[in-house]
C-alpha cells in the first residue's frame, strides 16, 4: 500500500509506531505535552491495534505501565514531552530493572540547536536514567530519506529486542523533534510502499521459535549466500564444520571474511569464497551475483564493497549470532536469530533439488577460482616490499595453529584482500569491537602469554601508540614475533578522499613520525631485524623462537602501496569473463 506524507515528524512517528505495532506492541501510556505531539498523534492513529492511554502524572503513568507489563509479560511504551517530565519515570525505571519488567521509554526532546541556550523546558536527557536501562540511545533528527527511515525501523526492532533479551527491563530512546510539531504540511512530499518497507518486521524475540529455524524458505532459494564474518570461536573447527554443513545443505557459497576461521580451515568448506571484495569491484558481475537471501553469521565483514553491494541489492537477511546486539549496520530487511550457528540442528533436505550445484553457486565458484589464481600469480611474481604481500605470505608460511594478532587500519584490510585460504588452523585475533589502535601491542602480548609462539602484524602508528606495552617484557612468558609494516604514517588515510588535499593531509592525517625502530627496540631490550626480501621473511617465520619479543621490520612506501591498491584491486575482477 502506498502512503504519502507531507510532514516529516509525522512520517517519522508513523514508522516508529507502525514498526512497534508489527512487533507486537499492544499498549502505550502517553503523558500530555507539546514536544511529544508527533508521537501522541501517531499512537492515537494506531488504535485499536495499540491501546493508547492518556495519564496526566508521569510518575503515576510509569508505574501504571509497569503494572500492565507485569501482567502481560510484554513491553509497554511510555511517552512524555521534554524537560523534567521524563525524570518522573525514574523510580519506575529502577523498579523495572530490579523486577525485570520490559518498558519502552520514549522521551521527546528539543533538537540540538535548542539545547544549552535556555530555550525553556530543556534538560540533558541523554542517558537520563544512568545504568538502569538495558539499552539507551538518542535517535537522529527526523528525515524523509528512505535510508534514514530504514535506520529508524532497525533501531526500533533492536529496542524491542533489548527490552526483552537477554533479561527483561527498560529501553530508553530519546527522540528530538523540530517544529512544526502538529501534523501540518512542512514541505515534505514522500510516498512509499508500506508493505514492502515493513515486510522484514516480525515479532521474534531472543532464540526464535522452531518455525523460524525451519529452513524451508532457505531451501527453496537458489540465489542465496552465507556470509561468515569476524569471529573468534573457542572451537574453530566445530564452527567451520557447522557453516560447511549449512552451505552444503543449501548449496550456497560462503563469503568468508579474512578474520573468519573459515579461511584457515579451507578444506572443510568446498564452496569458500575468499575474493568477494575483488569480485564485487566488477559492477556487472556484482549485478549477476545479486542474492535473494543472505545468512550472515556473526558481524558483517569489513569490506566496503560487500556492504555497498548488500545495501544496493537489499536481499532478505538472517543474522545468526547468540549475542543480544544489533549486528546490522546496514539497516536492512533483517531478522536476528539469537543462537550459535552450531545450534542450527538437523533438518530434512530435498535431495532431488540439491543433487547438483546450482548455476548461481557455480558462478561464484568460477569467479573465485579465476581471481584467486590471478591474485596468487601476482603476489608470487612480486619482488617489491608491498604491504599486501606480507599478509599473503603469512597465510602460507606460519607454523600450524599459530596465534596471530592482526592490528587495525591497513593490516586488517589487507587480510581481507589477500589472506589466502589454507589448512594451517591459524588462530586469528583482533580488536574489532571499536576498531581502534589503542592497546595493540599489549593485547598481542596478552594473547601470546603462556601460549604457543605467536605473531602480530601491525603498522608503525599502531605500534607507536602502545610502545609502553614493551614494559611488559619482564613479566611476559612465551614468544611474540612482530611483523612491523613501517610506511612512516597512517596508510589507511591514503585510501580516503582527504588524501588528495595536502596540506593538511600529511601533517594531520599521514602523521609521519620518523622513528628509528632499531633504536626504539634497543631502548626496551627487544630484538630487532630489518627485512629486505621476501625469502628472508619466510625463513624467519617458518620456525619461530620460543622466548622473548622479536620485531621484524619491513620498510614500505605508503603512497606507492596505496596507489598499487587503487590501480590493481579492481583489475582482478575486470580482467575475467564469467
Amino acid at each position: 500500500m502506498l502512503v504519502a506524507y507531507r510532514n516529516v515528524n509525522q512520517l517519522w512517528a508513523f514508522v516508529l509506531t507502525e514498526t512497534l505495532k508489527r512487533l507486537g506492541l499492544t499498549c502505550a501510556v502517553i503523558c500530555p505535552g507539546s514536544r511529544s505531539t508527533p508521537l501522541t498523534v501517531a499512537f492515537a492513529q494506531q488504535r485499536p491495534d495499540i491501546e493508547a492511554i492518556s495519564i496526566l502524572d508521569e510518575r503515576s503513568a510509569a508505574f501504571f505501565a509497569l503494572g500492565v507489563a507485569k501482567a502481560t509479560g510484554r513491553p509497554v511504551a511510555l511517552v512524555c514531552t521534554s524537560g523534567t517530565a521524563g525524570a518522573n519515570f525514574y523510580p519506575a525505571v529502577i523498579e523495572a530493572k530490579e523486577s525485570r519488567v520490559p518498558l519502552l521509554l520514549l522521551t521527546a526532546d528539543r533538537p540540538p540547536e535548542l539545547r544549552d541556550c535556555h530555550s525553556g523546558q530543556t534538560i540533558d536527557q541523554v542517558k537520563l536514567y544512568g545504568s538502569y536501562p538495558n539499552w539507551q540511545a538518542e535517535l537522529a533528527l527526523p528525515s524523509p530519506d528512505m535510508d534514514m527511515l530504514a535506520y529508524l525501523r532497525q533501531i526500533i526492532i533492536y529496542a524491542w529486542e533489548r527490552a526483552q533479551t537477554p533479561t527483561q527491563g527498560s529501553v530508553h530512546l530519546n527522540i528530538p523533534f523540530r517544529d512544526p510539531l502538529a501534523p501540518i504540511p512542512d514541505g515534505t512530499d514522500l510516498q512509499f510502499d508500506t508493505e514492502e518497507f515493513f515486510a522484514a518486521v516480525t515479532n521474534t524475540i531472543s532464540t526464535p521459535d522452531s518455525s523460524l529455524l525451519t529452513p524451508q524458505a532457505w531451501q527453496q532459494c537458489d540465489r542465496g549466500i552465507i556470509i561468515a564474518g569476524v569471529a573468534q570461536p573457542q572451537n574453530p573447527q566445530e564452527y567451520c564444520r557447522a557453516i560447511a554443513k549449512l552451505s552444503q545443505t543449501l548449496q550456497w557459497p560462503v563469503l568468508a571474511e579474512g578474520l573468519s576461521p573459515l579461511r584457515n580451515y579451507a578444506d572443510l568448506n568446498p564452496y569458500l569464497i575468499s575474493t568477494y571484495d575483488l569480485i564485487l569491484r566488477n559492477q556487472q558481475l556484482g549485478k549477476q551475483l545479486a542474492p535473494k537471501m543472505v545468512i550472515q553469521v556473526g558481524d558483517i565483514p569489513t569490506s566496503k564493497e560487500l556492504r555497498n553491494w548488500l545495501s544496493n541489492t537489499q536481499p532478505r537477511r538472517w543474522v545468526i549470532d547468540p549475542s543480544d546486539q544489533n549486528l546490522d549496520p546496514l539497516h536492512g530487511k533483517t531478522t536476528h536469530l539469537r543462537i550459535r550457528v552450531e545450534e542450527l540442528g538437523e533438518w530434512k533436505t530435498d535431495k532431488k533439488k540439491f543433487s547438483a550445484s546450482s548455476e548461481y553457486l557455480q558462478l561464484w565458484c568460477t569467479a573465485e577460482a579465476k581471481i584467486r589464481l590471478a591474485v596468487d600469480q601476482t603476489m608470487t611474481n612480486m619482488e617489491d616490499l608491498f604491504e599486501g604481500k606480507a599478509v599473503w605470505l603469512l597465510s602460507q608460511t606460519l607454523p600450524p595453529e599459530t596465534p596471530l594478532f592482526i592490528a587495525n587500519s591497513m593490516p586488517v584490510r589487507d587480510v581481507e584482500f589477500f589472506w589466502r585460504p589454507n589448512n594451517l588452523g591459524v588462530r586469528s585475533h583482533f580488536n574489532r569491537g571499536a576498531n581502534g589502535i589503542d592497546g595493540t601491542l599489549s593485547t598481542a602480548l596478552g594473547i601470546a602469554h603462556r601460549q604457543q609462539s605467536s605473531v602480530m602484524i601491525t603498522g608503525d602508528l599502531a605500534l607507536l601508540h602502545d610502545t609502553n606495552g614493551f614494559l611488559i617484557r619482564n613479566q611476559f612468558v612465551g614468544h611474540l614475533t612482530i611483523i612491523l609494516i613501517n610506511n612512516n604514517g597512517g596508510g589507511i588515510f591514503e585510501m580516503l578522499p582527504i588524501a588528495k588535499f595536502d596540506p593538511p593531509f600529511e601533517e594531520f592525517f599521514g602523521t609521519p613520525q620518523d622513528i628509528n625502530f632499531a633504536q626504539l627496540c634497543a631502548t626496551y631490550n627487544v630484538q630487532h631485524e630489518l627485512i629486505t626480501s621476501w625469502p628472508q621473511l619466510q625463513k624467519k617465520l617458518k620456525t619461530l623462537p620460543t622466548k622473548g619479543i622479536w620485531v621484524l621490520e619491513l620498510q614500505t612506501n605508503r603512497k606507492a602501496d596505496a596507489k598499487w591498491r587503487q590501480d590493481n584491486l579492481s583489475k582482478f575482477a575486470r580482467a575475467i569473463g564469467i
